[in-house]
């Protein structure tokens, strides 16, 4: 399934209110309130982020385009490694992910820290290359997390995924007239997209359960009503 949640700014503070109390892993792209999350919870317990490859190979691949930088190809030619050790597992049980990572990916991600800081001292500090690699660097702990942990994927793309219906259509947010509008906005926009998630038509979905509620469904089976709970007829 997925959630959206409305909020009047991009402020750290969003995130640290609507996270607060929360343990254990989070999959995360490369915005630093997720590390001022983290680090604030070192104390209150433990929260694990897991970095996303793919943005890390964003950073190379326009370099590799524009045939700039042999180092930034040679990157993602050995990063399409891991990508392919992906594409066998999809969908397997966590244990069997875990085990081809450890077989196959470990090595490939080894292979990369010691590739990156030797070509980091041949090129210029300042150059988009030398912060790709500090980039990577900064968050070799958290890179390295989906080879120890099943449950986790290389990226966050699936997030991506399901956040851009509403990144499109985000002018249309302006209208919502206020921000309590907004918020029953992110509360429609999640259900309708995990109906679509699973297979479920919106439509028919909404229909069946508007029909129930006007017959006087019970509140303690409401749960009944989740997309992914959904029965036609």
């Amino acid at each position: 399934m997925v959630a959206y949640r409305f909020e009047a700014s991009r402020g750290g503070e969003n995130v640290e209110r609507h996270l607060a109390g929360y343990t254990g892993l989070l999959q995360v792209d490369g915005w630093g309130a997720y590390n001022r999350l983290a680090e604030a919870k070192c104390v209150g317990g433990p929260l694990q982020l897991a970095a996303c490859w793919a943005h890390l190979t964003r950073k190379s691949f326009e370099l590799h385009v524009s045939g700039v930088s042999h180092v930034a190809s040679e990157t993602v030619e050995r990063m399409a490694e891991l990508w392919k050790v992906e594409e066998r597992i999809r969908d397997q049980d966590p244990e069997d992910r875990w085990a081809a990572r450890q077989e196959q990916s470990t090595a490939i991600v080894a292979e990369l820290w010691p590739f990156w800081e030797t070509e980091l001292g041949r090129i210029s500090g300042k150059s988009k290359l030398a912060e790709a690699i500090r980039y990577a660097r900064n968050r070799r702990e958290d890179l390295e997390r989906f080879l120890h942990d099943g449950r986790l994927d290389i990226d966050s793309n699936a997030v991506e995924r399901a956040i851009r219906p509403q990144t499109i259509t985000r002018k249309n947010a302006l209208f919502a007239g206020s921000d309590g509008g907004g918020t029953t906005w992110a509360s429609i926009a999640t259900l309708l997209q995990t109906a679509k998630m699973n297979g479920v038509d919106p439509f028919a979905w909404l229909a069946q359960t508007l029909q129930r509620i006007a017959a006087g469904w019970p509140n303690c089976e409401i749960d009944q009503f989740l997309p992914f709970n959904h029965h036609a007829g």
